[in-house]
């Protein structure tokens, strides 16, 4: 069965272009302050100053691909960080192969 809530996450193009991104931190965004690009993430002010959006609308986008399970979140200090949840991306990526 697909995740409404994944195809729904995925139907953006803002968020297409973050879960890009997450792919290759260090080659997207320019080194952090605090947390590690890859193992703690990627800072939300670094995301949308990337995407050229304010804080609360780059809260909307990364609380949609958190519910959907695509993203996971890590706070350091009073960031939010982001990084990629490869197990259920390839979750939902065999669930739609198996569905077309």
């Amino acid at each position: 069965m697909i995740d409404l809530r994944a195809i729904q996450a995925l139907s953006n193009d803002r968020r297409l272009s973050i879960l890009e991104w997450l792919k290759d931190p260090e080659a997207h965004f320019r080194p952090q302050l605090d947390g590690d690009l890859v193992k703690d993430g990627v800072c939300g002010a670094l995301i949308a100053a990337k995407l050229g959006i304010s804080q609360p609308t780059l809260s909307e986008h990364m609380k949609v691909l958190c519910l959907a399970g695509l993203l996971q979140s890590k706070r350091i200090k009073q960031w939010t960080f982001y990084k990629r949840n490869e197990p259920r991306i390839r979750e939902i990526k065999k669930s739609i192969a198996l569905n077309l």
